[in-house]
């Protein structure tokens, strides 16, 4: 059995992610990792509450490993902190990483490019499948969440803090990926059958951040030579109760 821990987002992706692996017999998934901002204390891109994560985590019944970052973070100091962080696993006896990526290649090729150098393997368990089938799986396997973050560019203010349901997916607009794999949308996955109970919260807040792309052309993980920014982004607020 591969000793292996996941990359956890708190959202769909990684929950049905955890959710395929918990059931292959070929791998034992016993930790989890999470990147937080340690200047606001929320889950890095999708600014869920830590609280809520933490909240998560203890219904999984699983160790979590947190990697602070401050909110200005370049490439080199992300890799040098990644780095520091697979070496603790490795350490720990972990010989494979889990994400839950479906389609962005230039993702996943920087994933396995900078693992294996410090001689991890990686798991895809979402590679290549249909995004609409995925996100019917997920419903049908009593998953619920809620988005936290969407991309101001694609999806109005009302998409934020709308639970993730068939009628959610009936009003995307054609051109919005069923699992956001293109960043339009994130989530928090609060219910499901990867938990022992549901995690309690309440919504807070919907405010628009913008952020702008480093001037440093060097400091970027993929090698496309046409690469764009959302600069713009509607977070809805998730308080634990």
């Amino acid at each position: 059995m591969k000793q292996s821990y996941l990359n956890w987002s708190s959202g769909k992706d990684a929950a049905l992610a955890y959710y395929f692996l918990k059931n292959n017999p070929d791998y034992n998934v016993s930790k989890l990792v999470t990147t937080v901002n340690n200047d606001f204390n929320r889950v890095s891109m999708h600014g869920l509450n830590e609280d809520l994560l933490d909240a998560q985590v203890k219904s999984m019944g699983l160790p979590l490993q947190k990697i602070y970052l401050p909110q200005e973070t370049s490439m080199q100091l992300y890799n040098a902190k990644m780095e520091e962080a697979t070496q603790k696993l490795i350490s720990e006896g972990f010989t494979h990483a889990a994400f839950g990526d479906i389609f962005l290649e230039d993702l996943k090729k920087y994933r396995e490019k900078q693992l294996q150098k410090v001689g991890l393997q990686t798991i895809f368990p979402l590679w290549k499948k249909d995004t609409s089938s995925l996100m019917k799986q997920f419903l049908e396997l009593g998953f619920k969440a809620i988005t936290v973050s969407v991309n101001a560019k694609l999806l109005d203010k009302s998409f934020v803090g709308r639970e993730v349901n068939q009628a959610f997916f009936n009003d995307l607009p054609d051109t919005i990926d069923p699992c956001g794999e293109n960043g339009e949308f994130h989530t928090f996955v609060y219910d499901g059958p990867i938990f022992n109970h549901p995690i309690s919260f309440e919504i807070g807040e919907k405010v628009l951040k913008g952020y702008s792309p480093s001037k440093d052309d060097d400091d970027d993980c993929f090698t496309d030579d046409t690469k764009t920014w959302d600069t713009q982004f509607w977070y809805c607020d998730l308080l634990p109760n």
